[in-house]
């Protein structure tokens, strides 16, 4: 295959020039984090694959996004060192920071569930639940104390999972508006660039209620948001799979066609909104149906659901998919890639039709993310 310069070369008297119908260059580079540390993926055409790792270790590692300038940000736990971010140039070296996501309170920081860039700085959320930004991956990592010290606070419960801050969302033609998922409380909005925010769940089955706090006890276990039209949202709860079309102030339950309700993760596609799931059977099973692995597909609005299954384990696979480990890549056609608790990494370059898995078994698998970098 012939290598082309990214930039015009001037050699002597003579241009070269990128020919125009030859794709840019890129890379793409899986991290899918682990209860044993971190693994690299890395390709160049997403069909061959060479595997780095582990990164940080025998830690626990949550989570991880691309700042705004390009820098790379990873969240761990530790037994000994407990929760932390790293940062990075180039995935490789990793700087730890200092000036953290922390509570000076005393509630307990016990784990970074993610971190996500917005338009001029990032967000982590973490559990004990709450909310954290910075301009400035190595920090400081400031408060958000509208939503951590939020008037219904008093009342919020732990979900299985524990009380965690694990989805936040922001509207790419607004970037006043964010969305916060929160396990067992429900999802809350902010329309003043999180100074203060709203319960949004009207609609949705209440999971823990609350005498007082009628607005909260919804389990929110996944949240996305439809890239040309930021106000329908698409939501897996612990109690059924649900859309909105009014930004979340009313969900409509929208599972119909899914051969369960439950799950954990769901993304969009953020250039042709497709939307993926990841179906479990019931609260106490948390395993595919029949113990077939299939990603449920929709590419009009949630309203319906295919299941893509080609290529994928249709006998004995007892596994679960966890709330951070589906990811998509955005690509034309869209690459979708997933992790299971049973350390088996799966991917589709063709938006899902068919799939492949990867050649490594990990650790129990706690969150897939996909960069796509541009050489």
């Amino acid at each position: 295959m012939a290598t082309w310069p990214a930039f015009n070369v001037v050699y002597g008297t003579v241009t070269v020039q990128r020919p125009k119908d030859l794709p840019e260059p890129m890379e793409t580079v899986l991290f899918v984090g682990t209860e044993k540390g971190a693994f690299l993926m890395r390709s160049q055409d997403r069909t061959r694959w060479a595997i780095e790792g582990p990164l940080f270790k025998g830690w626990k590692v949550t989570a991880a996004a691309r700042a705004p300038d390009g820098r790379f940000v990873a969240a761990s736990a530790s037994h000994v060192y407990g929760p932390m971010l790293h940062v990075s140039d180039n995935l490789q070296t990793w700087q730890a920071v200092a000036d953290g996501p922390r509570y000076l309170d005393g509630r307990k920081l016990q784990q970074i569930w993610t971190v996500v860039p917005v338009a001029g700085g990032m967000y982590a959320g973490v559990a004990e639940a709450g909310l954290f930004f910075t301009n400035d991956p190595m920090g400081p990592w400031q408060p958000v104390p509208g939503l951590n010290d939020h008037p219904t606070r008093v009342a919020w419960q732990p979900g299985l999972g524990g009380l965690c801050a694990h989805v936040l969302l922001h509207n790419p033609r607004n970037t006043d508006q964010l969305w916060c998922g929160i396990s067992a409380v429900g999802v809350f909005r902010s329309d003043d660039a999180g100074e203060t925010w709203q319960p949004k769940n009207r609609g949705i089955p209440v999971a823990i209620e609350d005498k007082e706090h009628k607005e909260i006890g919804f389990c929110v276990h996944g949240l996305a948001l439809d890239p040309h039209n930021p106000a329908i949202l698409y939501r897996q709860d612990h109690l059924g799979m649900f859309r909105s079309t009014d930004g979340g102030d009313t969900w409509h339950d929208n599972s119909a066609g899914l051969p369960a309700n439950f799950g954990f993760p769901i993304v969009t596609d953020p250039t042709t909104g497709t939307v993926y799931a990841y179906p479990l059977q019931s609260d106490e099973y948390r395993l595919p149906p029949g113990g077939a692995m299939a990603v449920y597909r929709s590419r009009d609005q949630g309203l319906t659901w295919t299941a893509c299954r080609e290529g994928l384990m249709q006998k004995g696979a007892w596994t679960t998919v966890l709330r951070g480990a589906l990811s998509v890549d955005g690509q034309s056609p869209c690459g979708v890639y997933l992790g299971t608790t049973s350390g088996t990494v799966h991917y589709s370059i063709d938006g899902g039709d068919t799939w492949q898995h990867q050649h490594v078994l990990l650790p129990r698998i706690l969150c897939v993310e996909v960069f796509t970098i541009r050489e």
